[in-house]
């Protein structure tokens, strides 16, 4: 539900992407150990100031953000194939995360990832990465000495404060629970 409802036309309410399959992601042990290191290393560096980010404190600021990749294997029942297939978005995520050093970029809704997964035609099979994110402390895109001040950098922001885009620092805060694998209708 949380996948199709931003997907829902204006005009005649029929999602306009087809869902073949949804699979749960098993992450390791060590992966989910980083992932809430991650947390509570946040929470410890915004304790001295809960006023300003008390989501911060609270949880890390989590949320869970949509992030769109291509899928070039079959995506067989073990979620990943043996090998990683060169190219293939998810298995390279699944396998060894997201690449450090590039950050990751995440959206509120599924159609904006989709959207901003870039020109890629629909003959290439893509999939959305359902994830857990530890967004932290976030800043405007256009704030000054972003990187030194926060772990997130967010644009798009709605009327309840939530970022429709959020760039995160911080690999190993962004944990992917679920693959959605669809096409276009």
């Amino acid at each position: 539900m949380i996948f199709k409802s931003s997907w829902l036309g204006k005009r005649d309410d029929h999602p306009i992407c087809k869902i073949e399959r949804i699979l749960k992601v098993h992450n390791t042990q060590s992966t989910i150990q980083r992932f809430e290191e991650c947390r509570d290393s946040v929470g410890i560096l915004t304790r001295c100031n809960t006023s300003k980010n008390p989501r911060c404190a609270a949880d890390g600021n989590e949320q869970l953000r949509f992030h769109c990749t291509n899928l070039t294997c079959s995506l067989d029942s073990s979620l990943c194939c043996n090998s990683v297939v060169p190219g293939c978005g998810v298995c390279s995520v699944l396998r060894h995360g997201f690449p450090a050093g590039k950050g990751v970029r995440t959206t509120a809704s599924s159609v904006k990832a989709h959207n901003g997964f870039g020109s890629v035609d629909w003959d290439n099979t893509r999939a959305m990465l359902v994830c857990r994110v530890i967004a932290g402390r976030v800043n405007e895109a256009n704030s000054t000495n972003v990187a030194e001040t926060c772990d997130a950098i967010g644009a798009g922001q709605n009327a309840y404060g939530t970022y429709e885009k959020l760039f995160i620092f911080n690999p190993e805060a962004v944990l992917p629970c679920f693959v959605v694998n669809y096409t276009s209708q």
